[in-house]
């Protein structure tokens, strides 16, 4: 009986910690109807599992952006849709990916499980953009995203990107461990791990090119703020890669 309880726990506790595809394909649902800008693409994982990407190609275009959301929502989420719709009109196509996302009440300290699963979908990313012919790749990550990044970027040294545009980084990762530029920015008012653990990251930042950014009156979400994040972002890319 006690064998039989514990296995029902530990199946419980994968089955809370594996990708809820369910909810997925609900996202999917819900968000491409209203999609107005890019069109939908879907890129299939080694277990056979496809993920929606926007994509939105951008005349004479200067690189490829992989552009990533944050914990628990979809790749036209907020300043996530922002930045994906309105950099093609600064020259830079985007493809915003759809991360893994757990039930509903996940917590951010949950999610490292799934971190394996959101390299290969970046990977996976990074391989349709320089399929369609951009030379240069570059990625822009928030929130949880660019913890799922940085897992990423570290453990694949040789990957095919340019540079990095890290957007609140819940965490004090080692930015010194990683090769390409990094622009590590947050919010004035952001949340209090983003702020706390800002001088590690700037630390860390030993690039040529890389830079960190505080942007004022900013929240977590930038909400009000979307312009002037995107000159941020866009003018950093335009110097760097």
């Amino acid at each position: 009986m006690r064998y039989l309880l514990t296995l029902a726990a530990l199946l419980a506790s994968l089955n809370v910690l594996a990708a809820d595809y369910a909810r997925e394909q609900k996202w999917a649902d819900e968000v491409l109807p209203s999609v107005l800008v890019g069109d939908p693409v879907w890129l299939a994982q080694a277990n056979g599992h496809k993920f929606l990407g926007l994509y939105t190609p951008a005349a004479n275009a200067k690189a490829g952006l992989v552009v990533v959301h944050g914990i628990g929502v979809h790749p036209d989420w907020g300043v996530i849709g922002i930045l994906r719709q309105q950099l093609p009109e600064a020259g830079y196509a985007t493809l915003s990916v759809q991360m893994p996302v757990l039930k509903v009440d996940a917590k951010v300290d949950d999610y490292p499980p799934t971190f394996d699963e959101a390299a290969e979908r970046l990977r996976l990313a990074v391989q349709f953009l320089k399929d369609k012919g951009y030379a240069k790749v570059a990625i822009v990550a928030h929130s949880l995203g660019t913890k799922m990044t940085y897992h990423y970027l570290s453990r694949t040294p040789d990957a095919p990107v340019a540079a990095w545009v890290a957007l609140s980084v819940p965490a004090a990762p080692d930015m010194a461990k990683l090769k390409l530029p990094v622009l590590d920015v947050y919010g004035q008012n952001d949340m209090g791990h983003v702020l706390d653990n800002a001088g590690k990251r700037k630390a860390g930042l030993k690039q040529k090119g890389s830079a960190q950014v505080v942007l004022p009156g900013a929240d977590h979400f930038y909400e009000g703020k979307d312009a002037a994040l995107l000159e941020q972002v866009r003018g950093w890319l335009d110097k760097t890669i």
